[in-house]
């Protein structure tokens, strides 16, 4: 929950960690889809705007990771196969990254939900009468 009442989304932290473990597992090219997933989810809503720069790390590094597979002069049947590890490991770091900034968003989502309810609530109270 955060200011509004509203539980962030679980888009972004989802779509993220799928593409982290789909280009760790060798499925680099499947992985375009949760990146563009998380990047959408992270323009499109403004409470996750503490990760557009995490994201755009991911997008720009997935991203060049794929034009330099198009733009090869023989690329090869997988884009696993043509990214250098150390360049997989900047993918899955700056996904991973994603991930721990959007849980610790949620945590302190929650620390602060019920801090900004209002006091004069009558929950958990029992007046003793039946109306």
């Amino acid at each position: 929950m955060n200011r509004t009442g509203r539980a962030l989304p679980r888009t972004a932290l989802i779509s993220a960690a799928a593409s982290a473990v789909l280009v760790a597992g060798g499925f680099a090219m499947i992985a375009v889809l949760p990146v563009i997933l998380t990047a959408l989810s992270v323009l499109l809503d403004v409470r996750l705007r503490p990760l557009r720069p995490w994201t755009a790390l991911l997008v720009i590094a997935y991203g060049s990771g794929l034009a330099l597979h198009l733009a090869g002069p023989d690329p090869a049947p997988s884009l696993t196969k043509d990214l250098h590890p150390l360049h997989a490991v900047v993918i899955v770091l700056a996904a991973l990254a994603v991930v721990v900034r959007a849980l610790l968003m949620r945590r302190a989502a929650r620390r602060t939900a019920p801090a900004d309810a209002p006091a004069d609530t009558d929950a958990g109270r029992d007046t003793g009468t039946d109306a």
